[in-house]
């Protein structure tokens, strides 16, 4: 279970990558990056991130990129946040929470209709 302190913290860090996130997904043209999920560790050191990336094709390379860019995206959201004395340690993941639901949406939608009526059912 989070502290107040690690919500606090972790709210302010996913509005402050967000805004990052949104500078580097315009170097990377026909790319929507968003910060869906920000877990930071109970002494603040490590941060778990996940990432959903649109088009879902492009996640696994875009994904890798930001992993390659830790340390400057790392840098520079430690010259955004001054409320701490050391900015954590950056760990991405990729949520693909939107693919899954895109599945069931499918898989909703293909399934034909029920032969019963409403009567028969209620």
């Amino acid at each position: 279970m989070e502290t107040k302190r690690q919500e606090k913290i972790a709210r302010m860090l996913q509005k402050e990558l967000g805004e990052i996130f949104v500078l580097y997904a315009k170097k990377i043209h026909g790319v929507i990056i968003s910060v869906t999920n920000v877990k930071i560790s109970p002494d603040l050191s490590i941060c778990h991130i996940n990432l959903s990336v649109f088009p879902s094709e492009k996640a696994q390379s875009i994904i890798e990129q930001v992993k390659k860019d830790t340390k400057s995206i790392r840098y520079d959201l430690g010259r955004r946040v001054k409320d701490m004395r050391i900015i954590p340690e950056l760990n991405f993941h990729h949520d693909n929470s939107i693919d899954y639901l895109e599945n069931i949406d499918k898989l909703l939608k293909s399934d034909p209709p029920s032969p019963l009526s409403e009567e028969e059912i209620g």
